[in-house]
């Protein structure tokens, strides 16, 4: 359907303007009747305004009065009289002699003499020098040396002894000639038996040979 055509359209003018006139009727009755006139006298009534006062809340209730507590007093004591004692008066009679216990003379704090400590035994040295076997023989002269023409000879020797006096060790310090008499003095020192001390020691024997014995 075309836009500009129904702009065109009389119809809705005429409706629009019956709307318009129907409204205008509408005034010029209402002022013909009175009815603007009522609206205007309601308008020109006085209006009255009531104040309400503010509601105030009631005064707090005033405090209790203080209490005030009174202390008690205290009476003084009364001091009663009391009158002194009688003292009798001393009378003169025969001396009282009392009995004197002799006390027994004290006895002299006898100061002991210091004990006497026994001075520590010196300590013993690390290796013993003449110390006596109780039981072994005598090195074998060796037939070695005998061979070889030798006809003395001189070994100093360490032997080590256990708690039991037993040989454990021995150790050649020197011999002279060397090497000729060691294995003779060794064998036969193993054997030697020595005084027991319940401790190990270390003793230093001294060993001679001679062909002419």
């Amino acid at each position: 359907m075309d836009f500009a055509r129904q702009q065109r359209d009389p119809t809705k003018h005429m409706i629009g303007i019956v709307f318009v006139v129907l409204i205008h009727a509408l005034v010029i009755y209402a002022l013909v009747t009175g009815l603007a006139r009522t609206v205007v006298e309601v308008i020109k009534k006085p209006l009255s305004a009531t104040i309400v006062d503010e509601i105030k809340a009631p005064p707090p209730p005033p405090p209790p009065p203080k209490k005030i507590i009174e202390m008690p007093k205290v009476q003084a004591p009364v001091e009663t009289y009391v009158p002194p004692p009688d003292i009798p008066v001393p009378t003169q009679g025969a001396p009282v002699i009392s009995s004197v216990t002799a006390t027994p003379p004290t006895e002299a704090h006898v100061i002991a003499p210091p004990a006497v400590v026994a001075p520590p035994p010196p300590p013993k040295p690390a290796v013993r020098k003449g110390i006596v076997r109780l039981a072994g023989d005598d090195p074998v002269y060796p037939r070695q040396a005998i061979r070889a023409g030798i006809d003395k000879g001189r070994v100093v020797a360490r032997v080590l002894i256990d708690e039991k006096g037993n040989v454990t060790e021995v150790i050649i310090v020197s011999a002279d000639p060397p090497r000729h008499f060691d294995r003779a003095v060794t064998d036969a020192l193993k054997e030697w038996k020595f005084k027991a001390e319940g401790e190990k020691y270390v003793g230093e024997i001294e060993v001679n040979f001679s062909l002419k014995d």
